[in-house]
């Protein structure tokens, strides 16, 4: 349901990121019906899901799917030219927020895997989407940086009225959410 946020959590090997996988139109190797909305996801073309990607959904990966050899900013600033959907004081507010406004002009792959994860929310974040799924989004982030990035997907979820399904390894303190589904 829109504007609600749900925590999956489970120990690794348990189908979390399968779940989101599913979810996302990325596999279609399950059982049973999936419906986003009214419309089951097995009967969606190619053309159907690359339209709800650009619109209606975005996924923050566990693997982040960074471009290594491009810089934090032309990682963000890619999605961005897709969509149009944040201008450059926005993201430039949000890499402030999460503390790595300092590091956007460094190379993705010499990052830290925590500010990578930062990286890849902000550019999550640059499209208009009515679900952001995130898949373990705060692994390699400490407490203090995990409560400020879970605060700025909050924020963004608010502004969109958008649900939040997340992922997590545990419980953790910085997460609240409306429904909780433990695997």
């Amino acid at each position: 349901e829109r504007g609600l946020c749900y925590l999956v959590e489970a120990p690794s090997g348990r189908g979390k990121t399968s779940l989101l996988s599913i979810i996302y139109g990325l596999r279609r190797d399950y059982k049973g019906k999936v419906f986003l909305d009214e419309s089951d996801i097995s009967t969606l073309g190619e053309k159907e899901w690359s339209v709800l990607r650009k619109t209606r959904l975005s996924f923050i990966f566990q693997g982040l799917e960074l471009f290594d050899e491009l810089t934090g900013i032309e990682n963000i600033r890619l999605k961005n030219s897709i969509t149009r959907h944040k201008s450059e004081k926005e993201i430039r507010e949000m890499a402030g927020k999460l503390g790595v406004e300092d590091f956007l002009q460094r190379k993705t792959g010499i990052l830290s895997f925590g500010q990578q994860q930062r990286v890849a929310i902000i550019r999550a974040m640059c499209q208009p989407f009515d679900y952001l799924l995130a898949d373990e989004c705060f692994s390699h982030m400490d407490h203090k940086n995990s409560k400020l990035a879970y605060d700025v997907i909050l924020e963004e979820c608010k502004a969109q009225d958008a649900g939040l399904i997340l992922s997590s390894l545990n419980s953790s303190e910085n997460i609240t959410s409306s429904k909780k589904l433990i695997l």
